[in-house]
């Protein structure tokens, strides 16, 4: 037996002793998370696949070693870690290769083969002496650092030197790799355009959740924002729509005859290569969506020859609905536009897949187009449905001629689904599960629980979003491997995604709004081991992540403050009971029944109530003497109807607003449709 399997084999028995260590430490129930006696509890988001917290602490010093072994060359996590905490630290700290680790207060970087921990994972032991990372791949030592950072002060997310922190990390011991290859984020940049320092912090969160994939929608309707140097005119004119800001998207005007376009914007090809590069380095894929055959108007604004119709086009200013001008069929010279322009997109992106977006094409056009009619004769296709599937069957062949993969959104399964291609399942899980029987890839992103463009709290307390409601909760509810599935099947899985659309997200802030906290559910969904997901952990988790947020600059929601209420009719005493909740759980809530706003001294709630009379419930979290989020208002109107049995001529179909007691609960409705009320 030779030198390496013996170290190869010790190595692999000290995985192994501590696997059983972490296992054995499992007091209640979950693997390696209960801490011994005087051990700090290790608050990390996603939560580390096991971990064993220890007595004690680490301590950062300026003269603290950074050392790497068994690379041949610096790689860039230690860089990276070195580079941010000279930054919150000011220690004149260095990292430099090394054969060995050396005693005294080191923090060490071994790269070495561990089959248990797969390409993305790593191992962490903090002792008071020494931090030691071990991992196979430069992926697994990012990710060893960012739970670094997790376990330091917050203040290590800091621009700057932070006076009088003690950056202490508490002893620990870690084994963690991601459950799911495929961990990612979906940012629309066509409806609004975000400038490229904006797409490299959107690249440090995914990072900082250990998420893996930045997926791009670089093209749509309202712009098109991908130089392609061939064709100048989808950023000449594809990449500008007339103003409408301030107006609601639902309800603006089209573009004028004569009127300017002036809002928009594009990435330059260098632009995009340095992202990529940016992103390489923190372990993110970025996957391009270029739209066909819909989700086209802007770059038929600007080729309009590759329609059905010829045109003129204007780059849509807002909603367009039905999306009936989409790219021509029936025309040999649109898949040579559409082939030289993913041949320049194969040359900035480097990743496996393409996203050719295939979704919510309304075929009237081609109904009436002869050139789409013969190619429909002359390919004997039965309708236009089939026509679409050879649209993206022909698509595929040739990205896959370059090397690639296509994706496309789950209607790309209608009339046929192209051999080799991919399934984004969003219309809930059922394509993506039939996609998966036909033995194809998936990635699952539902709208359900994905889709961060909806409302996390009560819309009259949230700035303005693409309606549903999506709070925290929900999201952290995701199973991106739904049942019914085979094994073999399951394997299919990749992963999933959350979706950030921008209808109504016009600048950086908002964006991180609505993705901040709720990318820290999905993350820790994506990588903790089915099973081990545990909301009420979470929840404690969550407040330490927000106060990372804080030290970073992130601008993130407080909805999970918000307080819920909520009217219980007791139908037997006739009375109504009045309860409050919110996402946080255990936060402290203040209400008052008088209609004057909640304060730090106003009655703390400690259970359901009784109305006895018609009142204005008002109630805010409060702690620390000051109000976490805006109070809330529920109004009780209480009549001598109240709990009374109510029959319903007409029965409720699909909305029940609440069902009969509605209309005796003494609650006021709303005009949501899918509130309940």
């Amino acid at each position: 037996m030779g030198a390496q399997q013996v170290k190869h084999i010790a190595g692999s028995l000290r995985v192994a002793l501590l696997l059983l260590a972490l296992c054995a430490a499992a007091a209640d129930g979950r693997p390696g998370t209960a801490p011994k006696p005087g051990a700090r509890a290790i608050s990390v988001v996603p939560r580390p696949e096991l971990s064993l917290p220890g007595r004690g602490s680490f301590v950062i010093t300026p003269s603290t070693q950074i050392l790497v072994s068994g690379a041949t060359r610096m790689p860039f996590p230690p860089e990276y870690f070195v580079a941010q905490m000279r930054r919150a630290t000011g220690y004149p700290l260095t990292a430099r290769m090394s054969r060995q680790v050396p005693g005294g207060n080191v923090i060490a970087f071994e790269y070495f083969r561990d089959d248990t921990l797969g390409g993305e994972g790593y191992s962490l032991d903090v002792t008071r002496a020494r931090v030691r990372i071990r991992a196979a791949s430069d992926a697994g030592h990012f990710y060893a650092v960012q739970t670094l950072f997790q376990l330091l002060p917050p203040a290590v997310f800091g621009a700057r030197k932070a006076e009088g922190v003690r950056w202490d990390i508490p002893c620990v011991r870690i084994h963690d790799r991601p459950r799911l290859a495929w961990r990612g984020l979906h940012l629309d940049v066509s409806r609004h355009f975000f400038p490229p320092a904006f797409i490299r912090t959107v690249i440090d969160l995914l990072a900082l959740h250990r998420l893996n994939v930045f997926h791009w929608h670089l093209t749509d309707d309202q712009g098109w924002r991908i130089e392609i140097r061939r064709y100048p005119n989808l950023t000449a004119i594809g990449a500008w729509r007339a103003d409408r800001e301030g107006i609601d998207w639902n309800l603006r005007q089209p573009q004028h005859e004569g009127e300017a376009a002036t809002r928009g914007g594009f990435y330059t090809q260098d632009e995009i290569r340095e992202i990529v590069r940016y992103a390489a380095q923190r372990n993110v894929t970025i996957l391009p969506e270029i739209e066909m055959p819909a989700h086209t108007t802007a770059a038929l604004a600007a080729y309009p020859q590759y329609s059905c119709t010829g045109g003129p086009f204007h780059v849509t200013t807002g909603a367009l609905w039905p999306i009936t001008d989409i790219f021509c069929a029936g025309n040999d010279s649109t898949f040579v536009f559409l082939e030289n322009i993913l041949t320049e997109v194969f040359d900035l992106f480097p990743g496996q897949y393409i996203h050719i977006g295939g979704d919510e094409a309304d075929k009237t056009n081609w109904r009436k187009c002869p050139k789409c009619q013969a190619r429909m004769k002359q390919e004997r296709l039965p309708d236009e449905n089939a026509l679409q599937s050879w649209f993206i069957r022909r698509i595929e062949e040739f990205a896959r001629s370059k090397g690639r993969r296509v994706i496309g959104w789950d209607e790309i399964l209608d009339g046929g689904l192209a051999p080799g291609a991919a399934v984004m399942s969003w219309r809930g899980s059922e394509g993506g599960l039939e996609a998966a029987r036909l033995g194809h890839d998936v990635v699952m992103t539902p709208g359900s629980n994905c889709y961060l463009s909806s409302y996390q709290g009560r819309p009259e307390y949230e700035p303005p979003a693409g309606g549903g409601y999506l709070p925290l909760r929900k999201v952290y509810s995701f199973e991106p491997v739904p049942g019914g599935l085979t094994p073999e099947q399951s394997a299919h899985i990749l992963g999933g995604e959350a979706c950030l659309w921008t209808e109504y997200v016009a600048d950086p802030s908002r964006a991180e709004y609505m993705l901040l906290p709720r990318l820290a559910a999905m993350a820790e969904v994506l990588w903790t081991p089915k099973g081990s997901p545990d909301e009420p952990d979470f929840f404690s988790r969550i407040e330490p992540q927000l106060s990372r947020y804080r030290a970073a600059g992130y601008t993130y929601a407080k909805s999970l403050y918000l307080v819920s209420m909520s009217s219980v009719l007791d139908t037997v005493g006739r009375r109504v009971l009045v309860t409050l909740s919110s996402e946080s759980g255990k936060t402290p809530i203040r209400y008052t029944l008088d209609g004057t706003s909640p304060t730090a001294r106003s009655a703390m709630y400690r259970g359901p109530f009784v109305a006895g009379q018609s009142m204005e419930v008002r109630a805010a979290s409060v702690r620390g003497g000051r109000l976490l989020g805006p109070a809330t208002t529920h109004r009780v109107v209480v009549h001598k109807a109240i709990a009374r049995p109510v029959a319903l001529k007409y029965p409720c179909g699909k909305y029940t607003g609440g069902g009969a007691f509605a209309l005796t609960d003494g609650v006021p409705g709303t005009k949501s449709y899918d509130d309940g009320r």
